[in-house]
C-alpha cells in the first residue's frame, strides 16, 4: 500500500555527472511503489554534464523536478532551495554521491509516522576517513558547542527528514549565511537521531575543499553565538595584567640588579605580540560586521537559472 502523504526528496548536486544516474536508480528502487513522492534535484551551478542528465531524467520520469542555479551558490543554499520548492508533507534531504544511504529513508519515514517532526542522522566515522579529517571534525564540534548556546550533535549530517511545519519555519528565515545543522537544532520540535555508517562515494571527488570546510566551520560558529566577540574582553584584560606584571618585573630588574639589558628586543617583541592580538580581535569583529553588511543588503540566497517546477522552463 502506497503512503498517502507526500514525500519530497531534495538532492543538491555539484558536478555529479558520473554518479547521478546511479543515484537515481538506487533511490527509486527504495521509494518507488511505496510512497507518493517527488524528487527535487538542485544543480548548484555544475560545470560538467550534470544538468543535461537531470533534464533527461526529468523527461523520463515525471517524479523528477529540478532547479538549476545561475551559478554556484553553495551546498547549504542548494538544500534551502529544495526546501523552498518542496510540496511534500515531509521533506528528506540527502547528497547525490550515495554516501548518505538511501536505504535508510524508510526508517526516517517510520519515525516521522511515529510522531517525530525532525528525524536526523548521525554519521559514524568510516574507516577510509583520514585521521586529519576526523580530528578537525571533532575539533569543530567541540569549539562550536562550547561557544554557542545552540548545541549541534557531533556527526550530525545534512541527511534528515523534516515535517512540513519545520520546513515552513525554516522558510521564514531570510538569513544569507546558512548553517542548517545549527538551524535544525535551534528550531526545536520533536527530534530523533538515527546513526548510520557513510558509504564510499560512488563516483567523483569530495567537493568540500579545506577552504570550504574552514568557511563552513566559521559560519557555524559565528551564526549562532556572539561569544567570540567576548573573547576580546577576556584576552584584553589578561594581556593588560600580563603587561602590568612585566612592567613591575622590569622595574625590579632595573632597580635592584645589574642585569638590565639596554636594547629594543623586548620592546619589539611586545609590540608585535600585542599588535597580533589586536589584529586577531579586529578580524573577529570584522567577521561579524561583514555578515551584518551582507545581511542588510537582503540579497536572495540563490538565483534560479532554470527549473521545471510548476511547468516553467
Amino acid at each position: 500500500m502506497i503512503l498517502s502523504k507526500k514525500i519530497s526528496v531534495v538532492v543538491p548536486c555539484f558536478n555529479e555527472s558520473d554518479g547521478i544516474r546511479e543515484f537515481y536508480k538506487v533511490i527509486t528502487s527504495v521509494i518507488e511503489n511505496k510512497y507518493n513522492y517527488e524528487i527535487i534535484v538542485v544543480d548548484d551551478g555544475s560545470k560538467d554534464h550534470t544538468l543535461k542528465i537531470i533534464r533527461e531524467l526529468a523527461q523520463e520520469d515525471n517524479h523528477i523536478k529540478y532547479i538549476s542555479f545561475s551559478r554556484n551558490f553553495g551546498h547549504q543554499n542548494a538544500v534551502k532551495a529544495g526546501l523552498d520548492h518542496a510540496s511534500g508533507d515531509a521533506v528528506i534531504s540527502l547528497d547525490a554521491d550515495l554516501q548518505h544511504p538511501p536505504q535508510l529513508i524508510p526508517q526516517l519515514i517510520d519515525k516521522w509516522q511515529e510522531g517525530y517532526e525532525v528525524v536526523y542522522t548521525i554519521r559514524e566515522e568510516h574507516e577510509s576517513i583520514s585521521l586529519m579529517k576526523k580530528m578537525t571534525s571533532r575539533f569543530f564540534y567541540k569549539i562550536s558547542n562550547s561557544l554557542s548556546e545552540t548545541k549541534v550533535e557531533p556527526g550530525a549530517a545534512d541527511f534528515r527528514l523534516l515535517d512540513r511545519k519545520v520546513v515552513d519555519a525554516i522558510k521564514q528565515m531570510p538569513e544569507n549565511y546558512l548553517f542548517l545543522r545549527g538551524i535544525i537544532a535551534w528550531v526545536g520540535f520533536k527530534q530523533y537521531a538515527i546513526k548510520y555508517k557513510a558509504n564510499e562515494r560512488f563516483a567523483g571527488e569530495s567537493k568540500y575543499t579545506f577552504n570550504k570546510m574552514v568557511k563552513f566551520a566559521s559560519t557555524g560558529i559565528t551564526s549562532f553565538s556572539t561569544k567570540p566577540l567576548k573573547i576580546s574582553i577576556y584576552l584584553g584584560t589578561a594581556f593588560a595584567l600580563l603587561a602590568f606584571a612585566f612592567a613591575i618585573y622590569a622595574l625590579i630588574i632595573y632597580a635592584f640588579t645589574d642585569n638590565a639589558i639596554q636594547g629594543w628586543a623586548s620592546i619589539v617583541i611586545g609590540i608585535m605580540f600585542f599588535s597580533g592580538i589586536n589584529l586577531l580581535m579586529l578580524g573577529i569583529i570584522g567577521e561579524y560586521l561583514g555578515k551584518m553588511f551582507i545581511e542588510n543588503k537582503r540579497r536572495p540566497n540563490y538565483i534560479v537559472g532554470e527549473t521545471n517546477i510548476d511547468g516553467s522552463r
